[in-house]
């Protein structure tokens, strides 16, 4: 029941840190969204940053399942490719581009898990991904893996920051799928295009 009642917590905030960011979101805000007492949500979290933690912890560990599960069931490296481009569109569709901002400045132990999770798995997906295209004949052989997939886990980055691509001229999801398209090109061989195509 306990285990029940703190995942009910942690999925509301989530949707609540994705759809308005995380620095508008009050406790009585989810405790509202929840239909429950403020007493019963500090019962299971002491504060805001612990709750906060706590959801990016939770989520990123669904995200460590997703992208596990999409790797076992691919056909080949493009189609792994492509079903974690899908999965993280879907992601990017649904959270506040001011989400990752707020982390980065008002929640450093939950942006830590976040650039540890981008830094070590992410990144570590990414280049068995492209070692995996090279020896399918998909990817160009004289590819560095370790250079593209810190290039490729900063790309995406950059679609958050709102220096560079600002919500209010840019598509969010628009942005996600050109610069996906422009970095899978770049790896692909013939065989890899006809497969891509």
């Amino acid at each position: 029941m306990e285990s029940e009642v703190k995942e009910k917590i942690l999925i509301g905030a989530e949707a609540l840190f994705m759809r308005l960011g995380v620095r508008s979101v009050t406790m009585d805000d989810v405790s509202r969204e929840l239909g429950m007492s403020k007493k019963t949500l500090y019962q299971y979290f002491e504060n805001k940053d612990h709750l906060v933690t706590a959801v990016v912890s939770w989520h990123l560990d669904e995200e460590r399942e997703e992208y596990s599960q999409i790797a076992l069931r691919a056909e080949n490296a493009i189609d792994e490719l492509h079903q974690i481009a899908r999965c993280m569109r879907e992601n990017i569709l649904k959270m506040n581009p001011t989400t990752l901002y707020d982390l980065k400045k008002f929640h450093s132990t939950a942006w830590g898990l976040f650039v540890a999770f981008k830094s070590n798995f992410i990144k570590g997906n990414v280049e068995e991904n492209i070692k995996k295209g090279i020896a399918q004949g998909y990817y160009r052989e004289n590819l560095d893996a370790a250079i593209l997939a810190v290039f490729r886990v900063e790309q995406v980055q950059l679609i958050f920051d709102q220096s560079i691509y600002p919500s209010s001229t840019f598509d969010f999801a628009r942005v996600q799928i050109q610069l996906f398209d422009h970095f899978v090109y770049g790896l692909l061989t013939e065989k890899g295009r006809t497969l891509y195509k």
